[in-house]
């Protein structure tokens, strides 16, 4: 049954939007009528989407935390023997928004059809290429509950991992946003009244004292040029990254850098081993899973390190000896996989080194977390040193003169 994507206006002149399923869209008509809604527009969500499809930066995916409960609601209704088409139908009505809805239910009518779940979300063009394989094996093997289980624990915990990064970056953030802002209040408005006595002063002022009155008074004549500055470098410089050239030229440069270069090469590792881990568990043949791996990476450089790794297997190289030639992986991590080639206990060994990765990222960002607020404190209190020793000086000078 095909689902139709729907505006209506109720009694009190409130407007609601949602999906419902029915054979046409008078039929959907009927149902908002005899709710005593006014439809004012129903369109098929596969129209509705196609036309969306002409206007990418207006479309709305999923979330992290829509794509882990979504997959969670799955693996639950699916191990409990629900069909595949009540599964979605069940899901969808437990969607509370309505793109999550119209998404699903597109899913469902490509099921009913006759397409599989994988094709029918590779269709929907919303779900990470990893997602769609890792259902087409669970699909293939007949083991659909049990993958949808691991995809759901591997969901979750990518979602708890992205919400402690930003949940320990919001305090450092706000605490370098405030200091630029106090800063930039005291050279604008505080530091050209202070200084003001000095001016006409007879004795030479401190170089600290001169180069304090100079940066104050180029800060309050252009700081509208420096804001447009700013805001026009930062376009330019996202407009640059958006060409290849661009986005390898930044991640060659983000490698390079001493804390964040180890913090991407960690990212990185320990993403592409949660991916192999769970692909090679659901039965995912080893190059595939490694052309999968590559694409979910952030960093391009890493990616094209993965591809060709996955050329060389394909010729019949070894995966440890690839990507210790590559350089950007740990060496725990490639000794491991060379231990699973080895003993033929691949996926034990995947896994392993994937939960070991993890910790490894999380010990890391939180230490980086923990030696950014410091920093940002005493970045502050030297800048303030400077200013009261700027100002102070003058008065010392004065006083010893006077006595």
């Amino acid at each position: 049954m095909p689902a139709y994507q729907f505006t209506a206006i109720d009694a009190t002149g409130k407007q609601h939007k949602g999906v419902l399923e029915g054979d046409s869209a008078r039929q959907i008509r009927q149902q908002l009528r005899d709710k005593t809604w006014m439809p004012v527009q129903v369109e098929p969500v596969e129209e509705t989407k196609t036309a969306a499809m002409g206007k990418k930066w207006f479309q709305r995916g999923l979330s992290a935390y829509e794509l882990a409960l979504l997959t969670r609601q799955l693996s639950v209704l699916i191990a409990a023997g629900i069909p595949l088409e009540e599964t979605l139908r069940a899901v969808a009505r437990q969607g509370d928004k309505p793109h999550v809805q119209s998404l699903i239910l597109s899913v469902r009518s490509k099921v009913m059809e006759g397409h599989s779940l994988a094709q029918a979300l590779r269709m929907s063009g919303n779900f990470p290429a990893l997602y769609i394989a890792t259902i087409a094996a669970g699909e293939k093997s007949g083991h659909l509950d049990l993958i949808l289980n691991q995809l759901a624990d591997y969901t979750e915990n990518r979602f708890a991992m992205q919400k402690k990064i930003q949940g320990a970056l919001i305090y450092p953030i706000l605490l370098m946003l405030m200091s630029f802002a106090i800063v930039m209040g005291l050279m604008t408005f505080v530091v050209p009244n202070i200084v003001k006595v000095f001016e006409h002063s007879d004795q030479a002022l401190p170089l600290l004292t001169r180069m304090l009155m100079g940066a104050s008074g180029f800060i309050k004549a252009a700081w509208p040029f420096m804001v447009v500055a700013i805001v026009g470098g930062g376009y330019l410089f996202t407009r640059f990254i958006r060409t290849e050239t661009g986005r390898y030229a930044l991640d060659r440069f983000v490698l390079r850098m001493p804390l964040f270069g180890k913090l991407s090469r960690g990212i990185n590792s320990a993403r592409f081993a949660s991916t192999l881990s769970i692909l090679s568990q659901s039965g995912v043949p080893l190059v595939d899973g490694l052309r999968i791996g590559a694409a979910v990476s952030s960093n391009w450089i890493i990616r094209d390190a993965i591809l060709l790794a996955a050329e060389k297997v394909t010729e019949g190289g070894a995966l440890a000896t690839q990507l210790e030639r590559s350089g950007f992986f740990p060496p725990m991590m490639v000794q491991m996989i060379r231990s699973g080639e080895t003993s033929g206990e691949m996926e034990n060994m995947l896994a392993r080194a994937a939960t070991m990765q993890d910790r490894e990222v999380s010990t890391l960002i939180s230490t980086l977390l923990s030696l950014l607020e410091p920093l940002m404190l005493i970045f502050m209190a030297g800048i303030v040193l400077m200013i009261v020793l700027a100002v102070m000086m003058p008065i010392i000078n004065m006083n010893s003169l006077v006595k």
